[in-house]
C-alpha cells in the first residue's frame, strides 16, 4: 500500500550516529524540483514539486510516474535478472529455480501460445457448456471460488468469480481461522462503474460492452453483439446488488457469521450445498458473509437469470482472466480497455515485464528467498527492526501526552503498541510450492494451476493453528502492510530503497519520508479501523464512551477536510472512502516529527541548503508523494481507492502545529487553518 516505504529506515540509525557528521550530509530534498513561485501556505505540494510536475513525463506503458515507480523499476531489474538466472545450470525437477525458469519460459514463448490459441480453455469451456440447471452453475461457480481477493484490502470488489474468498483468524475469535465470503462477479474495477451517472461511467460501459463482444467474436461466438449485451446487463444486475466501498469499510457491516447450513434459507437461489462442495467449504461450520445484501441478492439472479447467459458470461470470463497469456489478438483487446481506456495508458508493457510481474505473482516466495539473499543482507534488516522500535516508543510518548484520552483508554492502546508483531523484509517461514505442477508449455495452466494451490494452502488454515506471523506480501514488493486482525506490520524488503531512504541525506529528510511512513504503518492500528480490534487482533470496543466520541469527532473533521479537494472538475477526494489512510498520514507525520526532535538529542539541527531541519523534514514528506496521474487512472483511483492522490497526501502538514512555525502560513492562504481547526487524532 502507498504508505509502505519504511522498510527504507534501514539505515537511518547509522546516519544519526554522530550529529557531527549529520551537519555535512547533504540535504536530500530536490531543491531544483520545488517551485518557489508557489507560496507554501497555498499549496504545498506545488511549492515542494511544481517544477518536477512541470517537466515529469508519465512512460508510455503507465498510468502514472513518481517516487514508487522509481523504487519499483529497481526491484523489476533486479527480479529479472534472478528469474532469468534460475534456469542456468539446469536445476533440478520441482526445485524452485525449476519452477521459476518454467514458468517464465512458457510465458515467454509467444509462437506456442499462438499455435494453441484457445485449447488450453478447453477442459473450463466443456464444463461450462455442461451445465444445465442451477443444481450444475452452482457447482461450476463453487469450483470458480479462488483465493484472490486482496488479502490487505478485504474489502476489494473486483474479483471476477461471483464471489471472493479470504481466509484469517475470525473477528471475534481470533484463535482461529474461518472463511470470508466477498462480493465479486465484475469485469471492471467496481460497482460505480456501472451505476456512476456521469459520461466518463457512460463512456466506460459502452467500452466495456464492445470489448465483450470484441473477445467473443474473436473467440468465435455466435450471437456475439447481443451475448455481450446479455452478460453486460448481468453484471449490471450484479453491480446493482453490492455494497458500496465506504460500506464495505465498515467493519461491523461485514461481521456476519453464516451457519453453513442456513445460507439456503438466508440466500434461496444458488445450490449452496454443490457450491459448498465444489469450493472444498463443505466441511466449513460457519462463514463469514461481508456483503449479506449483496449474497443474498446475487444468489437470487443464479436461479432466476437464463443459464444460457450465465454460461456464456462464465465463457467470456475464462478468456478474459486469461487473456495475457492467450495469443496476441486476445492480449491486445484486453490491454485496449483495462489498459488504455480505464487508465489512459497507451502502450503495453513489454513482455519480459509482463512476465515477471506473472512470476511474482505465482511463485512470490520462490522468487523472494533468493532476492533476500542477494539485496537484503542481515545488517539492513536489524537496522529496520531498531528504527520501528524507535517509532513505537515515540507512539506510545505520544498516547501518554494525550490530554482527551483517559488512562482507561490509554492503557489499551499502550497493550495494542506492546503486542504489535512487526514482519521486516521477508517471512520466517516461505511457501513450499514443490507440489505446484508448473509446465514450460503451459502458461495458462501453469496460471490456473496456481490459483487453486494458493487457495488450498488458504483453506488449509482452517484446520491449523493461528499464525500470527503470517506475511501478505512478497519481498521483492515495493510496499508495506498493516494487518489488524494479527495486530502485525509486514515491511518488505523491496521498498529500503533511495529515494524513500537514503543513508547519505540528512537525517530530517529520512525522517520526514520513510520516518513518516513507518508512523503511517503503525498509526493504522489505531484509524478508523484499527482502532475497533484490540491487543489481540478481536473486533472489540477498548474504548470509554467519551474517548471514542472524542476520536470519531476528529475523525469527522478529516473526513470534511478532505471533501473538498476537487482532483478534477466536479469530482473531490472521498474523504469517508480515505478517512482510515488520512488518519494515518495525520497520525504518521506527527510521530515521525517527534521522533525526528527526539533524534537531535536536544541539540539545534543544522541548516542544510539554506534550510532548517523542519524545513526539510516536511519538504521530504511531500516529495516522497510526488505523483503525475494520468486522467483515467486518477479518476479511477477517486472512485475505487482508499487512498487520497498524492499531491493531497502532500497537503497532510496543513494539520501539524510544527509545519506552520517552519514556513509562516498566513491566514487568507488556501491551507491555513486556525489551531482549532487542525485535525489531531494521535
Amino acid at each position: 500500500m502507498t504508505a509502505s516505504r519504511w522498510l527504507l529506515a534501514t539505515a537511518i540509525l547509522a546516519a544519526l550516529a554522530s550529529p557531527a557528521m549529520a551537519q555535512t550530509k547533504p540535504s536530500g530534498i530536490d531543491l531544483a524540483g520545488m517551485d518557489k513561485s508557489v507560496k507554501p501556505g497555498d499549496d504545498f505540494d506545488s511549492y515542494a514539486n511544481g517544477t518536477w510536475r512541470k517537466t515529469a513525463v508519465i512512460p508510455a506503458d503507465r498510468a502514472s510516474t513518481g517516487i514508487f515507480l522509481q523504487v519499483f523499476e529497481k526491484a523489476e531489474k533486479r527480479n529479472a535478472e534472478l528469474i532469468r538466472d534460475a534456469g542456468k545450470g539446469n536445476p533440478p525437477a520441482n526445485s524452485d529455480a525449476r519452477l521459476i525458469a518454467d514458468y517464465y519460459a512458457a510465458f515467454m514463448d509467444e509462437a506456442a501460445i499462438e499455435k494453441n490459441g484457445l485449447a488450453p480453455l478447453k477442459a473450463s469451456f466443456d464444463q461450462i457448456e455442461a451445465i444445465s440447471s442451477v443444481k450444475d452453475l452452482s457447482r461450476v461457480l463453487g469450483d470458480g471460488l479462488r483465493a484472490d481477493v486482496d488479502p490487505i484490502n478485504a474489502t476489494n470488489l473486483d474479483t471476477e468469480n461471483l464471489f471472493g474468498l479470504w481466509v484469517s483468524q475470525g473477528l471475534e475469535d481470533p484463535t482461529h481461522s474461518m472463511p470470508y465470503l466477498l462480493q465479486g462477479g465484475l469485469g471492471m474495477p467496481n460497482r460505480d462503474y456501472y451505476l456512476g451517472k456521469d459520461k466518463s461511467m457512460a463512456d466506460a460501459r459502452t467500452a466495456y460492452q464492445t470489448y465483450i463482444a470484441a473477445i467473443l467474436k474473436q473467440a468465435g461466438t455466435p450471437d456475439a453483439e447481443a451475448k455481450a449485451k446479455a452478460i453486460f446487463d448481468l453484471e449490471t444486475k450484479i453491480a446493482t446488488a453490492q455494497e458500496s466501498i465506504v460500506d464495505s469499510e465498515d467493519i461491523h457491516k461485514a461481521n456476519n457469521p453464516w451457519p453453513t447450513a442456513e445460507f439456503a434459507s438466508k440466500a434461496p437461489g444458488i445450490d449452496w450445498a454443490e457450491y459448498f462442495g465444489a469450493a472444498h467449504l463443505d466441511k466449513a461450520k460457519t462463514i463469514n458473509v461481508w456483503q449479506p445484501g449483496t449474497v443474498h441478492d446475487v444468489s437470487a439472479l443464479v436461479a432466476s437469470q437464463p443459464l444460457q447467459t450465465w454460461k456464456d458470461y462464465l465463457r467470456f470470463h475464462a478468456i478474459n482472466h486469461s487473456a495475457g497469456l492467450l495469443p496476441k489478438a486476445y492480449n491486445d483487446l484486453s490491454f485496449g480497455f483495462y489498459g488504455t481506456v480505464l487508465s489512459g495508458t497507451p502502450k503495453q508493457r513489454d513482455r519480459y515485464k509482463r512476465g515477471i510481474g506473472r512470476v511474482n505473482a505465482d511463485l512470490g516466495d520462490a522468487v523472494g528467498k533468493v532476492y533476500v539473499k542477494r539485496y537484503f543482507p542481515a545488517s539492513s534488516k536489524a537496522e529496520v527492526q531498531q528504527m520501528v522500535k524507535n517509532i513505537i516508543a515515540a507512539f506510545a510518548d505520544r498516547v501518554d501526552s494525550l490530554d482527551w484520552m483517559t488512562p482507561a483508554t490509554r492503557a489499551k492502546a499502550k497493550a495494542k503498541l506492546d503486542t504489535l508483531l512487526v514482519g521486516v523484509g521477508y517471512p520466517e517461514t516461505w511457501r513450499d510450492y514443490s507440489k505446484l505442477k508448473i509446465s514450460p508449455n503451459d502458461p495458462v495452466g501453469n496460471s490456473l494451476r496456481a490459483g487453486r494451490y494458493e487457495t488450498a494452502h488458504q483453506l488449509a488454515k482452517l484446520n491449523a493453528k493461528v499464525d500470527r506471523n503470517e506475511w501478505w506480501m512478497t519481498p521483492q514488493t515495493v510496499n508495506a502492510v498493516n494487518l489488524p486482525l494479527q495486530n502485525a506490520l509486514n515491511f518488505p524488503a523491496a521498498i529500503l530503497e533511495a529515494p524513500f531512504f537514503d543513508p547519505k541525506a540528512d537525517a530530517a529528510t529520512n525522517y520526514g519520508s520513510i520516518g513518516a511512513v513507518i508512523g503511517h504503518e503503525i498509526s493504522h492500528s489505531f484509524d478508523n479501523t484499527g482502532a475497533e480490534f484490540d491487543a489481540q487482533g478481536r473486533l472489540a470496543n477498548w474504548w470509554t464512551p467519551a474517548d471514542e466520541a472524542h476520536f470519531k469527532a476528529a475523525g469527522q473533521k478529516l473526513v470534511e477536510q478532505y471533501n473538498q479537494y476537487e482532483a478534477l472538475p466536479g469530482l473531490h477526494v472521498n474523504g469517508q472512502q480515505t478517512l482510515g489512510e488520512n488518519i494515518a498520514d495525520v497520525s504518521g507525520l506527527t510521530i515521525a516529527l517527534a521522533a525526528y526532535h527526539k533524534s537531535l538529542g536536544g541539540k539545534p539541527a543544522p541548516v542544510i541548503d539554506g534550510l532548517t531541519g523542519d524545513e526539510r523534514f516536511f519538504l521530504s514528506f511531500a516529495q516522497s508523494w510526488r505523483t503525475k496521474t494520468r486522467e483515467a487512472a486518477l479518476r479511477a483511483q477517486l472512485i475505487g481507492d482508499g487512498h487520497a492522490p498524492g499531491q493531497f497526501r502532500a497537503q497532510t502538514v496543513r494539520n501539524i502545529d510544527g509545519w506552520y512555525d517552519a514556513f509562516k502560513p498566513q491566514p487568507g492562504q488556501k491551507l491555513y487553518l486556525d489551531p482549532s481547526q487542525r485535525v489531531k487524532i494521535w
